[in-house]
């Protein structure tokens, strides 16, 4: 199986210039430790060393009447598993690009799987893990009792969080953040709620180890395992390491 680094020790160095991280280890990657979170409210915790930035882009974002809120931050290897788990047997529906629920009886275990990555990581390879990637709305934006799906309409043009989309197109680069779904590039799906960190993603994307992943799943309860690894080279090209490149207006301090 091919890996994407060589490193062999738990943790790996990275030689990309940055002022927040030293050290990335496998556990972080992987989304099996917290050491490197700080809690920012609710449920909701982030990588420490992206704190300062966001709360900047919370702040500018209020100036111009948009309240910044996180849906989903830090995400565990267990949680990412139990996500995926209910989705492979059926407890929560899959839906595809168009937004439209999937019968899951119809497709072979491969194209299951596929249809689960379109919008859900393979513990171990979510960005989540990281805690530098976060899916982000603004409540005040949406109508009382209205329930937030995280679906790509809801942030396009006719959708209640245009306003939001807008600003943070015009803006979020000069706090260090992009999105690495900015575009439909054959794998993730879209997913203009997406954000992250570029100072640090960028050094835990080059410090992604294919071996190691395959390691953690090997010893796992992933339903799919077989035909996971079996195809793990091929999910990797497709769904991990197939992102957008962050635009080069994007800050690094």
């Amino acid at each position: 199986m091919k890996t994407n680094t060589t490193n062999t020790t738990n943790t790996t160095n990275t030689d990309h210039t940055s002022k927040n991280i030293a050290q990335v280890s496998f556990d972080q990657l992987l989304g099996k430790t917290e050491q490197h979170l700080c809690h920012l409210y609710d449920n909701v915790f982030i990588h420490q060393g992206m704190k300062k930035d966001f709360e900047s882009l919370v702040a500018s974002a209020r100036l111009d009447g948009i309240e910044i809120k996180v849906a989903s931050g830090f995400r565990s290897f267990d949680r990412q598993l139990l996500i995926w788990n209910n989705k492979f047997s059926g407890k929560t529906s899959i839906k595809n690009a168009a937004g439209d629920i999937i019968n899951p009886e119809l497709l072979t275990p491969l194209e299951l799987i596929h249809s689960i990555l379109l919008y859900s990581a393979l513990p171990g390879a979510s960005r989540h893990h990281w805690g530098c990637d976060i899916d982000v709305y603004a409540p005040n934006l949406l109508a009382d009792g209205y329930q937030l799906q995280l679906e790509p309409w809801e942030y396009n043009e006719h959708g209640p969080l245009v306003k939001l989309s807008i600003w943070l197109n015009k803006h979020a680069h000069k706090f260090g953040f992009y999105f690495p779904y900015a575009i439909f590039k054959g794998g993730v799906a879209h997913e203009p709620w997406h954000l992250s960190y570029l100072p640090l993603a960028t050094q835990y994307q080059h410090s992604f180890d294919l071996e190691q992943l395959s390691k953690t799943l090997m010893t796992s309860v992933l339903l799919g395992k077989e035909v996971i690894i079996n195809n793990l080279d091929d999910i990797a090209k497709r769904y991990i390491n197939n992102v957008c490149s962050a635009p080069s207006n994007v800050i690094i301090e």
